[in-house]
Formats: C-alpha cells, sequence, structure tokens
C-alpha cells in the first residue's frame, strides 16, 4: 500500500498484461500469425494505457470512440505504405493533430495517442492493403480485450482507488512516524541519515495528500464529505509535519528551521541526545511514539487497551498532563497529542462512529471539537474562478503540436537516412519526448533518459533473443513480463520504462525474424536522432526556455502563496471564511509542477553546480513557505469551532509586510526591471501591541500562530538573496 499508492501501477500493469493476454488467446484460437499476434498484442496495449479518465462511464465512451479512429488510421497507413512521400506528409499531420488535441481534455489526449500508436504499430508489422481485414479483425478484438480487462478483470472506481488511497496515507504516515522514531535514537553519527529518513517519509506522506486530492471530486458521494476527507488528511499531514520538527528542535540548544526538513545538506541544530534530565523521559516519548504509530496501523480504535493509549495520548493537549521535561521537550509531547487529535479526526472522517464508552474527559472534548468542525464543513459552498487562458500560439498544446510536427518531420528525414525500413523509430522518440514537457530543458533530460534507457535494453534485448529464441509463447511470456514492468516502473523512472520497452522489442523482432544485432544498434541510433530532432524543434521553433518556464511557474507559486497567506491572516483576523484548504493544495500542486520544471536544472550531470545548488535552495525555501501556509489555513479552518481560537485583528498588520515582500519578489521574478524591494525588520510578534487595554494575553495556539508567521516572514526574506532583489533596510 505504501509503496504503490491506490495500487495504480500495479492496477495499469495487470490491466494492460490481461488485455494483451485476451487477444493473444483468441488470436491463438483462431490460428492467426505471428504478424497478427504482434499487431494484436501493440493494439491492446496501446487501447488500454491511452485511456485515463477517472470514471467508467467517460473511460467507455472513450474505448469505444477510440475503435474508429484505430480502424481509421490503420487504413490509411496501409493504403499510404507504397507512397512513401504522401505518407510521411500524412504522419506528420496525424502527429500535430493528435498532439493539438490535448486541449480537449483526457479524451482529446486518448485519441490521439491511439491514432498515432496506431499507425505506428502499422509500420512496425509492415501493414499493407491485402492485410487490412485481418488487421480490423485484430484491431477490434484488442479492444474488446482491453475493454474486459478493464471492466471486468482489474476493475476499479473511483471510490475503490480513493480508498486503497487512504489506506496508503495510514501507511506513508506510520512509516514517517518509525522514522521520526530513528530520529529519536539516532546518535551524533547516525542523525544525518535518520534526518533523510525523515525528509523522504515527509515528502511521501505529501505525495498520498495530493493524490487524495485529485481523487475526491470522483471517489466521494457529495462535497461536504470531500471537504471533510480533504480537511482530516490536511491535518494529519501537517500535525505529522510538524511533530517531525519539534523533535529536531529537542534535539539541540537552537530551535530548528523548517528548512531543515526541505533541503538535504541544511545545518542541523546543535547534535547531542534530547536534552532530559532523566532517562525516564526520554523512554515515555519513545513509548508514546510507538503507541502513536499503533493508533495508525489500526484501522479501528476499538478494545480498552487502545482507547486507554488513545486517551494518554489526547491528555497531552492539556498543560497538566505533560511529563516534566524541558520546554522543548515538553513541545514534543504536545505535538504527540495534536498528532492523536489529527489521527482521532482521520479515523472518524474515513471509518465513521466508533465506541465512545472509553473515552476520557480529553478524548471526549476532542470529539466534540472535531463534531462541530464536521457540521461547519457541511455548511461550507465553494466558489471556483475561471482563469483567462493563453490563446493562439501562446496556447501549450497548439506550440506543442507545432513543435512536434518540426521534430517529427526533421526525424523521418533522418531516419530515412539512417534505415528505410527502421526510421520511424526516431518519430517515435521524437514525439514521446515532448509528452508532458514544456521546456527545452525538459525535453532534453528526458531524452537523455530515455537514450540511456534504450541503450541498456539493448544489451537485455541481446540476451533474452538469445534465451527464447523462436519459441514463440516464450517469447510472448517475455513480453508481457517486460510489459508489467514497463508500466509498473514508468511513474518511478522514466529510464527503466525505456529499458524494458526496448527489451521487449528485441524478443518482438525474433517473433517477426527481422531480429539481428545490427536491428537492435540501430533502434539506439535512431533513438539519438529522435531525441536530437526534438531538441532541436523545442530550442528553434516558439522555443520555451528552461529559465523562462520556471520563471513563469515560480510566479504562479509566489501567487498562490500569497493568496494562501491573505486569506488565512485575513480569516484569523477576523474576516470571513475563505476555501483555504483548496487555495493551500492549488499552491501545492503549484509548487509540484516548479519542481518538475526545475530538473533540467537539478540533474546530477548537470555542470551548472553553483546554479543547480541555488535552484535546490530556492525550491526548499519554497516548500518551508508552503509548510507554514499550510498551517495557517488550518488553523484558521478552526476559528468558527474551536473553543480555544478567536481572531485577533492585530495579525492583519503583522501580515500585511509578508504579503508585500511575496508581492515584491514575484514582481522582480517577472520583469528583471522592477525595482521594488524587500523590506526586513522586527519580528512578526513585536509587530502587535501587547499593551491594549482588554486584550487578553496570547494563549498557545495564538503563539503557534505567530511562530508559523515569524518563520513564514523569515522564509521570504531568506528568497530575495538567490532571486537577485534588493533587501532594504530596516528604518532605525
Amino acid at each position: 500500500m505504501a509503496s504503490d499508492p491506490g495500487l495504480l501501477r500495479l492496477a495499469a500493469g495487470l490491466r494492460t498484461v490481461g488485455a494483451i493476454t485476451l487477444t493473444l488467446a483468441v488470436l491463438s484460437l483462431l490460428d492467426a500469425d505471428v504478424t497478427h499476434l504482434v499487431a494484436g498484442a501493440i493494439a491492446a496495449m496501446v487501447a488500454t494505457f491511452a485511456v485515463r479518465e477517472k470514471q467508467r462511464g467517460p473511460q467507455a465512451v472513450t474505448l469505444a470512440l477510440g475503435l474508429p479512429v484505430a480502424l481509421a488510421s490503420v487504413s490509411l497507413a496501409a493504403l499510404l505504405s507504397s507512397h512513401v512521400v504522401a505518407g510521411d506528409v500524412f504522419f506528420v499531420v496525424l502527429i500535430f493533430c493528435a498532439v493539438y488535441g490535448r486541449r480537449f481534455g483526457d479524451r482529446g489526449t486518448a485519441l490521439g495517442l491511439i491514432g498515432f500508436q496506431v499507425y505506428f504499430m502499422s509500420l512496425f508489422v509492415g501493414a499493407t492493403p491485402r492485410l487490412l481485414p485481418g488487421l480490423w479483425g485484430v484491431l477490434a478484438l484488442a479492444f474488446a480485450g482491453s475493454a474486459l480487462a478493464r471492466f471486468v478483470l482489474v476493475p476499479q472506481t473511483s471510490a475503490g482507488i480513493l480508498l486503497r488511497l487512504r489506506h496508503a496515507f495510514r501507511a506513508r504516515l506510520a512509516q514517517l512516524l518509525d522514522a521520526q522514531l530513528e530520529l529519536l535514537d539516532a546518535g551524533p553519527d547516525d542523525v544525518e541519515k535518520s534526518l533523510a529518513h525523515v525528509r523522504t517519509g515527509t515528502a511521501r506522506l505529501h505525495e498520498t495528500a495530493m493524490m487524495i486530492q485529485g481523487r475526491l471530486e470522483e471517489g466521494t458521494p457529495d462535497e461536504a464529505t470531500a471537504r471533510l476527507v480533504q480537511r482530516r488528511i490536511a491535518d494529519a499531514e501537517i500535525a505529522a509535519e510538524r511533530l517531525g520538527l519539534l523533535l529536531l528542535t529537542a534535539r539541540g540548544a537552537e530551535r530548528a528551521d523548517t528548512l531543515t526538513l526541505h533541503l538535504p545538506g541544511a545545518p542541523l541544530p546543535e547534535r547531542g541526545r534530547l536534552p532530559m534530565p532523566e532517562e525516564e523521559a526520554t523512554d515515555v516519548l519513545r513509548r508514546d511514539l510507538r503507541a502513536l504509530r499503533l493508533l495508525v496501523r489500526r484501522p479501528v480504535a476499538d478494545g480498552t487497551g487502545l482507547a486507554q493509549v488513545r486517551n494518554r495520548l489526547l491528555g497531552y493537549r492539556d498543560e497538566e498532563h505533560l511529563p516534566p521535561a524541558p520546554p522543548a521537550v515538553r513541545d514534543v509531547f504536545r505535538g504527540v497529542g495534536e498528532s492523536a487529535r489529527a489521527v482521532l479526526g482521520l479515523r472518524l472522517a474515513l471509518d465513521g462512529p466508533q465506541d465512545e464508552s472509553d473515552d476520557s474527559p480529553e478524548t471526549a472534548r476532542s470529539r466534540e471539537e472535531l463534531d462541530a468542525e464536521d457540521a461547519a464543513i457541511g455548511g461550507e459552498e465553494s466558489d471556483e474562478e475561471t482563469a483567462e487562458k493563453p490563446t493562439g500560439l501562446r496556447r501549450p498544446t497548439t506550440r506543442a503540436a507545432v513543435q512536434v510536427s518540426v521534430g517529427s518531420a526533421l526525424a523521418i528525414v533522418g531516419g530515412e537516412l539512417l534505415s528505410t525500413h527502421r526510421w520511424y523509430w526516431a518519430v517515435l522518440t521524437c514525439w514521446i519526448v515532448f509528452i508532458n514537457t514544456a521546456s527545452t530543458g525538459e525535453i532534453l533530460v528526458k531524452g537523455y533518459r530515455r537514450l540511456l534507457g534504450t541503450a541498456l535494453g539493448v544489451v537485455a534485448g541481446i540476451g533474452l533473443a538469445g534465451l527464447v529464441g523462436h519459441h514463440t509463447w516464450t517469447a510472448f511470456a517475455v513480453v508481457l513480463l517486460c510489459v508489467f514492468a514497463m508500466f509498473y516502473t514508468a511513474p518511478l523512472s522514466y529510464t527503466l520504462m525505456s529499458f524494458f520497452v526496448t527489451a521487449a522489442l528485441g524478443v518482438l523482432y525474433t517473433l517477426l525474424h527481422t531480429y539481428s544485432l545490427d536491428v537492435l544498434v540501430l533502434r539506439v541510433e535512431e533513438t539519438a536522432l529522435g531525441v536530437a530532432s526534438g531538441v532541436v524543434a523545442a530550442a528553434l521553433v516558439l522555443p520555451v526556455r528552461t529559465d523562462r518556464r520556471t520563471d513563469e511557474l515560480l510566479t504562479t507559486v509566489l501567487d498562490r502563496l500569497t493568496d494562501v497567506t491573505g486569506a488565512a491572516v485575513e480569516q484569523l483576523s477576523g474576516g470571513p471564511p475563505a476555501e483555504l484548504l483548496d487555495r493551500a493544495r492549488e499552491l501545492d500542486q503549484a509548487l509540484s509542477d516548479l519542481r518538475s520544471a526545475i530538473q533540467p536544472l537539478t540533474h546530477p550531470v548537470t555542470p551548472l553546480r553553483t546554479r543547480r545548488d541555488t535552484a535546490q535552495y530556492v525550491v526548499a525555501l519554497l516548500e518551508t513557505c508552503a509548510y507554514h501556509a499550510r498551517s495557517l489555513a488550518a488553523t484558521a479552518e478552526l476559528l468558527p469551532t474551536h473553543p480555544s481560537i478567536a481572531a485577533d485583528p492585530r495579525l492583519r498588520g503583522a501580515g500585511r509586510r509578508i504579503l508585500r515582500n511575496i508581492d515584491a519578489i514575484a514582481a522582480r521574478v517577472a520583469d528583471d526591471r522592477s525595482t521594488a524591494e524587500v523590506r526586513t525588520g522586527p519580528s512578526v510578534a513585536s509587530l502587535l501591541d501587547p499593551g491594549t487595554p482588554g486584550t487578553p494575553r496570547y494563549g498557545r495556539v495564538t503563539d503557534r500562530v505567530l511562530r508559523h508567521l515569524q518563520r513564514l516572514d523569515e522564509a521570504v526574506a531568506g528568497l530575495a538573496r538567490p532571486l537577485g532583489v534588493p533587501v532594504a533596510s530596516p528604518a532605525r
């Protein structure tokens, strides 16, 4: 569950293998020759992986529409097989239409992919008009096999996927607690390794939370349920991340910077064991972290023993129940209590009401708070804003269609020079390197990974071809294993996916009696040519430089950060409620897009070491900002129902400088000529007037809000130096 959230990779691999197996089984009963078997296997694979909608109804419609598209594609490929120039021109036009179709969403993308891949399959098996009737039947069987595999053999519903994602979230939360336990006991020489495990666990938990967010709309019966699950997932994620930071702080004499959790190599607090006067306190904390992990792993906390464990941990939310220890360590126990509350809320949201007979007063109070929050969530309504979309050549799909068409034309010309029979491999590579990429740098990195995977796959293909020989069904079994591995590893490593594709092709060439070492070497050459064609087209035709792409995404992240922070501070100051968690997830998504876009800058082989370090530092600072913004948003959403949190209008002034500094950085990133400056000054807490008559002293929750604002202020100011934004000296 934890390694494959939602079992999405496993289902994709099994579904594709199932579709291919069904198609081959029927074709074998019909005594089809090897050419039709290979065509059926490729068509079944394409019909399965091309469909990406999340709901079964739209999936069925797309699959039904894909069959006539496939029939038209194979027919045109066969009819044009003897007309080289006309066939090449049509292939380029088809590529343009397929890429341009992405603007119409998942269905347009799927139909374009089917049209392209079936045309490629026709070239691969050498389709001619004489073979058309048989190929039509093969395509019909392949699509039928894909439908059976999708809807009968490996069925998936949106609710089922969301349920498995929730199990994955629990599993990854338990793994993060394991890493935090390791950090608790790590000696001075092991703390770096333990902290790396905490970073990895935190990132994996966040990834699963984002996956759940993307499935809530389809996987829940109504909006209120979706918002409830979203709130509880966010609470658990934030509580777990805060607990890790508190543990790190307790290890040293100084408060740990949140950046330490987001940037490998960031300076650690002074190393050492927890500063406790007695070893007994360390044992208590270790016991409580294990107890918290147990509550996470158990789906239902029924039974007197688990109820007592839950009551003890929730008791740490009250000061009188905290064990005697230094302040930093008492903060860790508070973090354990808040995490236990988040786990209780998660369990109530995901598993429904439970036995309350063994509740302590502290547990009963936590339940009442959660019930009040649930009731408030049910009455909220969301407002969606429609952003202005680019038009013409500024639209990404149009630009990509033009670029891919030009690159494919170059690949056809160059491929024909290398081989008049295998030139289509260069076109396929050029097509693939443009999928899910938006800048020249991304295309270069993806092309490099494909070339590396292809070269390694050639070696494996040579070995497999020698072992399999001409044993048809053994060869198909090996191909099925490679196909499963290809889809199972695709989200993890593009290099591995390319490796398994090329290994499978070596076996397919053996089946088609066209295998030779020269053919596999030619495959590498055509792949290199396709990569070069794609890079040239991306660099010369309507280019989007990596710097420009990252600047655009960085501006988007800063805008989203302003939205979340401004709305959270406004609500904490007494303003009207807003869709804070939705805005926080939009910030997370924008940050994820930026993280993907900077891969060319942070790739291990990049020669620009200083630039790589700067990019990593900026992203780590932005992740720190996102964490504090999420925490502010989650706290602000508690205002209507939480008895210990009250709006404080003075927070509005405290957040004003942060928002102004974010705007200044965004203006500088968008335009180098901007004269906006980042302003520093007194701490956020000092900006509030504690002497206002009738104003109560801040409580623990308000102190936490101020700490988040202070850390956010520091992180935003820290962005100024690497991004070249001038910093104005504070007025004396």
